[in-house]
């Protein structure tokens, strides 16, 4: 299996790395018809709604959406099947990302200014989160740990999990996470119905105010179509990576690191860009070398020859303005002094430094959160974290002296707009105050 190359040297380097980077998402009209239906039967008919979809979609079959709840019992089972070490491993991993978010937590404030006015901003927390976690196959309790330890630092009253169960079947290690998190109600449904579900509430699955959490095309298809009902924390795409190397790493190390978002999805971009072409040769025989004993071998093989990449680059310089074209999800930067690079990088999700700090450590249990802008999205968002379930407030509290200034201003600028209600509402606190009513002396 033969990775892409590419030399920016070359003539034909700038259009053929413009369609490296290009990654818009292409929304399938006819899903989108299928989702709609979904969704608006969910809206009508509720829990009756969701025990058929869940019946015929998921094979988990029901007399009532009241056997959708797992009870506190069925948690507290799957937390005493997972062996020792899973156990710790999950306390472990929450203990970093909750002392990771911790410091993220926004406070009230408020301020005095020069005419005795008091301004500020109120900060509080969402009432009710809904976390779409995946089923079956693709169960990770790692995205649990990452989507519900935010919310309860923000201070989110209650997180509802609604997690697809195919065939009835439960994954041990996704209860035990939201046991370890603090998930206050887990709901068996999934697809687009979920997300309907949390967004216009059904009966058994209360509506929430804002949904996050991974899931397939059919949930972020969902998401996108319920947005303005409720919040989302973003339309994700495939996983993205990106390697800038000084090609002293051990080439099997970077190799596996590209592998790590090669086996998420055919569509996974994994990208490494160094100055070194013989580097870039040993990267190319230990993936050749390695391909054959990762477990996911088909898929990776398919993300790194259709969507990977090797870039030979004049200098580390030039591969950093690369990647600010690339807005990758995920940056390591494998060089001896990576700090020494930051200054110029604009736009990644995640950074990695150094050569010990693989990607695959932010996945699980580094502490920041792995939840990440992908599709160049890096370039205008954030990686969610507390702020994303916190609201801020402004406050405005006016003096009766301090109230006149701003008035004063306020009358000009609205009659400027036509708009008289707002300038007489300034004048009457001018008229309180025995000022001159209007700004510009008229006192009518």
């Amino acid at each position: 299996m033969r990775m892409r190359r590419f030399d920016s040297r070359a003539p034909d380097f700038a259009a053929r790395f413009r369609e490296l980077a290009a990654s818009e998402v292409e929304w399938d009209l006819d899903m989108e018809r299928d989702v709609r239906a979904i969704l608006a039967r969910v809206r009508a008919e509720g829990d009756a709604a969701l025990v058929e979809l869940t019946a015929r979609l998921d094979r988990h079959v029901v007399e009532s959406a009241q056997e959708l709840v797992v009870g506190p019992d069925r948690v507290e089972a799957a937390w005493a099947r997972l062996p020792v070490a899973e156990r710790d491993a999950l306390e472990a991993a929450a203990r970093r990302i909750r002392d990771y978010h911790e410091r993220q937590r926004i406070e009230s404030w408020q301020a005095t200014d020069e005419h005795g006015n008091v301004l500020g901003q109120h900060v509080t927390a969402l009432d009710r989160v809904g976390m779409y976690v995946p089923g079956g196959k693709a169960a990770y309790p790692s995205s649990v740990l990452m989507n519900a330890i935010p919310a309860k630092v923000a201070g989110v009253a209650e997180v509802v999990m609604t997690v697809p169960a195919p065939g009835g079947a439960l994954n041990d290690a996704v209860l035990g996470a939201a046991r370890v998190a603090g998930v206050g109600r887990i709901i068996t449904v999934g697809g687009a119905q979920a997300v309907g579900a949390l967004a216009y509430g059904t009966g058994v699955v209360p509506a929430v105010d804002k949904i996050v959490g991974p899931g397939n095309a059919w949930v972020a298809m969902a998401k996108r179509l319920v947005f303005g009902t409720v919040g989302i924390d973003m339309i994700a795409g495939p996983s993205e990576i990106v390697v800038v190397c000084d090609g002293h790493t051990p080439a099997e190390w970077i190799a596996v690191d590209l592998f790590s978002q090669a086996e998420h999805d055919e569509d996974a971009r994994a990208i490494l860009l160094c100055p070194d072409d013989a580097y870039l040769d040993a990267v190319q025989a230990e993936v050749e070398r390695l391909l054959p004993t990762m477990e996911r071998s088909q898929i990776i093989a398919t993300s790194l020859s259709e969507r990977g990449a090797l870039v030979r680059v004049r200098d580390l310089e030039e591969a950093v303005e690369l990647v600010n074209q690339l807005a990758p999800e995920h940056l390591e930067l494998s060089v001896e002094a990576p700090d020494a690079l930051l200054p110029r990088l604009r736009h990644a999700g995640a950074v990695f430094l150094g050569r010990h700090t693989p990607e695959a450590l932010g996945d699980y249990c580094a502490g920041p959160n792995h939840v990440l802008p992908t599709a160049r999205t890096a370039r205008f968002s954030s990686p969610l974290g507390v702020y994303d379930f916190q609201k801020r407030t402004s406050l405005i509290g006016c003096s009766p002296g301090g109230a006149i200034p701003l008035a004063r201003v306020a009358s000009v600028l609205a009659r400027r707009e036509a708009l008289t209600a707002h300038a007489r509402s300034a004048e009457l606190r001018i008229e309180a105050g025995n000022g001159p009513a209007r700004a510009d002396g008229d006192s009518r």
